[in-house]
């Protein structure tokens, strides 16, 4: 799990991944029952899921993080 800013926080989660993403990359993930809604995991005891690779975002209007310029890169905010 990240914070909005990109730091890790303290838990974590173990999900199915039906999107294919790679170590590093920053997701967004489905649990409980939603969880289940993929062909991949369909009638699976899954509990969370891997939904979708995030390319960008931003909050209140300020880009927080932007994938194929590395700007906000959790990587290198913790060197």
């Amino acid at each position: 799990d990240l914070t909005l800013e990109l730091s890790d926080k303290a838990n974590f989660v173990i999900a199915a991944d039906s999107v294919g993403a790679g170590i590093g990359e920053v997701v967004l993930y489905a649990s409980g029952s939603s969880a289940r809604q993929t062909t991949m995991t369909d009638k699976r005891p899954v509990d969370h899921c891997v939904m979708a690779i995030v390319d960008e975002f931003d909050v209140n209007g300020s880009l927080v993080y932007h994938k194929a310029s590395g700007f906000g890169d959790p990587e290198e905010r913790d060197a």
